[in-house]
């Protein structure tokens, strides 16, 4: 699948949270969408899966707006997983994740085979087969983001769109959720992260886009993210490092101020 996003604008009231967006997806490459608070990144994120109206601008899906595809082929084909983590559902959590098959499904029809299936596969590969049985509302907030992660691997969609899928996650759920994200675009998929994590950022990514300030201020591969880059973007400099052939940045200190502005 490929996204084209041109010329996204979305305002709300007099500040554009969005100011001019290009960018494009494709299947088979995990995209980190990195920037500081108030840069644009969830409200792209809403626009490129149709849940957010733009002033200006389109994104097309294999060359289809919205509309020409439909809701019902956009949910199956887009999967989105929100920022909030919140649920407030009295679900078991095996049901929570079987919500991701409902654009497979007709209306009130039971789950096929293959719902189950998928259904089974994303509790495993989210790694919460053991809260299968368990109240959404009495997991903690890393299991309920991996629980909402396993709702969103369950579509099988061939994009992913994830809003900070590791931010209530402790160490060890971060590398195994970030691991799991490269290897489905590994497997094909499509895959764009919002991501606050550098290192994790720097490390699993195969390309980032920086926003600031509404605007794309880089695109490109993990080594786009230059001295000149987080400084404009974020207004910190940082170590850098590499370990086991993986690169690592770790923001060190707010960056001088520079005379020429």
């Amino acid at each position: 699948m490929r996204i084209e996003a041109r010329g996204l604008v979305v305002r709300f009231g007099a500040r554009a949270a969005l100011a001019g967006v290009d960018c494009d997806l494709v299947s088979g490459e995990l995209v980190g969408l990195i920037g500081p608070n108030g840069a644009g990144k969830s409200t792209l994120l809403r626009v490129l899966a149709g849940l957010q109206r733009v002033d200006a601008g389109e994104a097309r899906y294999d060359g289809l707006s919205a509309a020409e595809l439909g809701r019902t082929a956009l949910a199956r084909r887009v999967a989105y997983l929100a920022q909030s983590g919140l649920s407030h559902w009295p679900l078991r959590v095996d049901h929570v994740v079987g919500l991701g098959r409902l654009p497979h499904r007709r209306p009130f029809s039971p789950p096929s085979a293959a719902d189950r299936a998928a259904v089974e596969a994303a509790l495993a590969a989210a790694e919460v087969v053991e809260l299968r049985g368990r109240p959404i509302g009495t997991l903690s907030g890393g299991e309920r983001a991996r629980a909402l992660l396993a709702r969103a691997l369950a579509v099988e969609a061939e994009m992913l769109l994830a809003d900070e899928p590791v931010a209530a996650l402790d160490p060890l759920h971060q590398l195994r959720a970030m691991t799991l994200l490269r290897a489905g675009a590994r497997n094909g998929a499509g895959v764009v992260a919002v991501l606050h994590d550098l290192t994790l950022a720097t490390r699993f990514c195969d390309r980032l886009i920086v926003l600031a300030e509404g605007r794309v201020v880089a695109d490109g591969p993990p080594s786009a993210l230059t001295d000149a880059v987080l400084a404009e973007a974020y207004g910190v400099t940082a170590l850098r490092g590499e370990r086991d052939g993986e690169p690592f940045v770790v923001p060190w200190r707010a960056a001088e101020p520079n005379p020429g502005n």
